[in-house]
């Protein structure tokens, strides 16, 4: 009867992360992490994975995303490692891009090409060079 027990126990700890949804938690965590650096509203995106594959505990991630209310968005692909029973990003895989060639989020809104309207709502556009 106590090994029985046991059992169940061991099989209850090891939860399954290996799904897009865990892959998004992980990727919008370290979005948060990051937000104090780059300003972004996360809350004025859609944010979706859009592949996903694993092996062991590491996940690629392909990861597209849409400011609200506009047509255009982006993609990006990211590297996660399984930290217990979370996946944490590694990194960004410099394979990404959305259909119009940019490489992925700017750094800050101040970094977007010149005239391109913000992406935070305040109908500024980004700086002319």
């Amino acid at each position: 009867m106590g090994l029985l027990a046991a059992v169940f126990l061991a099989a209850g700890c090891g939860k399954n992360i290996q799904n897009a949804d865990a892959v998004r938690q992980g990727v919008m965590d370290y979005l948060t992490q990051r937000n104090s650096q780059i300003g972004l509203d996360l809350t004025s995106m859609d944010i979706s994975v859009t592949s996903v594959s694993f092996e062991k505990s590491q996940a690629r991630a392909t990861v597209y995303f849409k400011p609200k209310g506009m047509g255009e968005g982006m993609q990006m692909n990211y590297a996660l490692e399984r930290k217990g029973d979370r996946w944490v990003v590694k990194g960004r895989s410099d394979t990404a891009g959305s259909a119009h060639g940019a490489g992925g989020l700017p750094p800050n809104p101040q970094a977007l090409p010149p005239g391109h309207p913000s992406i935070d709502g305040s109908g500024a556009a980004g700086p002319q060079k």
